[in-house]
Parts: C-alpha cells; structure tokens; sequence
C-alpha cells in the first residue's frame, strides 16, 4: 500500500528520434506521423526528427510504466506504416545535418535565427520526469536541493555515445550538447518562487532567452505544470530503466522537501555538482562516479546502490521499495545503454547495427515488471 510519497503523483515525457527505416537515418517526417497519431498524448518537438509522448500521471510506478509502453506501441505502429521508426536514445549514430529542419512553428524559428548552431545541432532526446508539488516555493527549493543527487540517474540514462557517425569517447555525449545553452545546468537557490520568476524575466528583458520555458536546468520548477521537473536524463530505449528513475527521483523529492522544510536556508555548491555531472556524462555506469556524500570518485555501482539504500525510507513508503531495487541490480547487470551499443558497434563496424538495437529495444515493451518482482496481492 502505497504511504505519502507514493501521493506525490509522477509523470513522464518521453522524446524520441524518428528514423527512416530504409537508411537508419534521422528522418524529418514528424508532421505526417503527428497526424497519423491520436491527439492530446503526442507532440512536436524542435525537430523535426523527433516526437514527443507525455504520460499521464500516476501514484504507482507499474500504472506508469504500463502507460509508457502503450504510448510507444501507439507511436510504433504508426511510425512504421510510414516506413519509420522510433528510437529512445539521447542520440541516433547517423544523421545529416544538413537536412535537419525546424517545426513549423515561430517560436522555433526565432530559436534557429537566434542560436543557430546550437539550434541546428539540436538532434538530441531526453527523459523528462515531472513529481507533482503544488507549492511553488517548495519546488523551487527542492528543485536546488536535490541538484547533488541527479549525476547517478544521469550515469543510468546514458545512451548517446555517438554523434554524427563517431564515438565521442562519452557515455551522455548529449549532456555536452544540452549544457552549451546559456540555461542549462545545476539550479541555483532562489528565495521563493517569486525571486526565481524575477530571474526569469530577467532573462527574457535581457534577450538571452524568450519565455520560461527555456530555461534548461538539470531539474526545474516546471514551466506549465506545478511539478518538480527532472531534465538531466538521456532518453532510455527500456521502460524498466525510466520506471527505475522515476521511483529515485520522486523519492529524492520527497526527501528533500522535508530538509527543505527543516532548514529552508540550506544551499548546495554548484561546482562539485558539476563536475560529477562531467563524470557522470563520461562514463556512464562503466567507471566511477563522484560519490555524492563523501566527494571521491567510487565505481559507478557502488555510488548508485549508496543511494538507491539511503532512499529506501522513502522508497518503503510509496511501496516502491521491492520494485525499484530489483530494477537497481538489472540496469547494473545489464550496464548501460552507451555501452550496449558500443558493443552493437564493435560486432562488424557498422552503425546501422547501432540504430537497430536501439529499434528493437524502444519496440520490445510489454511491461510487466521485471522477471524477478512480483507485486504484492
């Protein structure tokens, strides 16, 4: 039976690259496959290449998951009707950039005019996980407290190792892409809700962005739901590791809300916290990450099991607790994403290998919760 924390409902966006099937390149067919989908749960993204599938929002991790999967069957299907398919990964191996294109849409194209590189090399997918919190000062403040726990749940997520037909020798090569924008990053503390909007329009007076919806931390107040907004991840090619991240990230929230509430003046130094996302970004689950406590580098599963066990109060309460640390020993089994399709690569040299595991991986979800769980009657 799920307790308080699991009342803090959690939801998911989920953006993907659209592939044509024929090639294994990017494709720029997001109109026609928009229309061949079912309204309210799909949408545009910058690119034209990519899709968006937003989740309805749940108190339980399996109603969650279950939806996820019915969204990518959903997505799928209609893809491949128009010979594409769906990816979920930070980065597809192979594109051409000059045949990217932006939504027809005016805030995008006042992006392109305004960031251009940055905006054509927009060829990137995130998680995105939303934790309800009606308050807005209390999400602004837990937004900031949570900061030097999210590099483990960037290390799960990585999935982007290539970019434009080329190893980058990192496991999120998409966070380097993400952290070049002048608002990406760790949140600084804010006062209130109100000294954070102030921010905001600051940014907007100044010219650097043009709404609020580009600001780009690492986690955020959302900007058109009253949830706590987790940015940091890679798009995952498996259900069970996006469930998995929803559980930590909701039970950090929860934790950190009490801390808040106990010592409202409490701050986090940004500087470590971005250079164990630097870490994080380059090795994945395969190397050591920065230990968020202690500040020193321990092997990657390790630090993930520190916290998957220091949240298990939390964890306990919403009911999560059997679920989500059996999800935790099979993404370390299992390694990550980078790492899978590095070895896809490394097989016969061909990065088409690469885009059709990420296919059959996005494809293949029926969930039913891992072999190993079996919820509670």
């Amino acid at each position: 039976m799920a307790g308080q924390t699991g009342s803090f409902t959690v939801g998911v966006e989920e953006e993907f690259h659209i592939v044509d099937l024929r090639t294994r390149h990017l494709s720029t067919r997001s109109g026609p496959l928009l229309d061949a989908l079912p309204k309210g749960r799909f949408s545009e993204e910058l690119q034209r290449s990519t899709i968006e599938a937003n989740s309805s929002p749940f108190a339980r991790l399996e109603d969650l998951a279950a939806d996820l999967c019915e969204l990518r069957g959903q997505l799928v299907q209609a893809a491949r009707e128009l010979g594409l398919g769906i990816v979920a990964a930070g980065t597809v191996p192979l594109a051409d950039k000059s045949r990217m294109k932006v939504s027809d849409d005016p805030r995008y194209e006042r992006m392109l005019d305004d960031y251009q590189l940055l905006t054509r090399e927009q060829l990137i997918c995130g998680t995105q996980v939303h934790v309800e919190i009606q308050d807005k000062d209390l999400a602004t403040a837990v937004a900031h407290s949570v900061t030097p726990w999210l590099p483990p749940l960037l290390a799960l997520s990585c999935s982007s190792p290539f970019w434009f037909g080329e190893d980058t020798g990192y496991a999120s090569y998409r966070t380097l892409v993400w952290q070049r924008w002048p608002t990406s990053g760790p949140m600084a503390k804010f006062d209130s809700a109100a000294d954070y909007e102030r921010m905001i329009q600051d940014l907007i007076q100044a010219g650097t962005i043009t709404d609020p919806g580009m600001i780009y931390f690492d986690v955020r107040p959302s900007a058109h739901v009253p949830t706590v907004e987790l940015r940091i991840c890679d798009s995952c090619p498996r259900v069970d590791d996006i469930a998995l991240i929803a559980g930590l990230f909701r039970a950090l929230v929860v934790r950190e809300l009490a801390a808040v509430r106990r010592d409202p003046y409490r701050e986090m130094q940004l500087e470590p916290v971005r250079a164990a996302t630097w870490q994080a970004t380059r090795s994945g689950l395969e190397g050591d990450l920065v230990d968020p406590v202690e500040g020193v580098p321990r092997p990657a599963a390790e630090v993930f099991m520190n916290l998957v066990d220091g949240l298990r109060p939390e964890l306990e309460e919403a009911g999560d607790w059997e679920l989500v640390s059996v999800l935790a020993r099979e993404a370390l089994a299992r390694g990550s994403s980078a790492a899978r399709q590095r070895r896809a690569y490394q097989r016969e040299g061909r990065l088409s290998d690469v885009v059709d595991l990420l296919l059959d991986e996005t494809r293949e979800c029926s969930w039913d919760g891992p072999s190993s769980y079996r919820p509670a009657a």
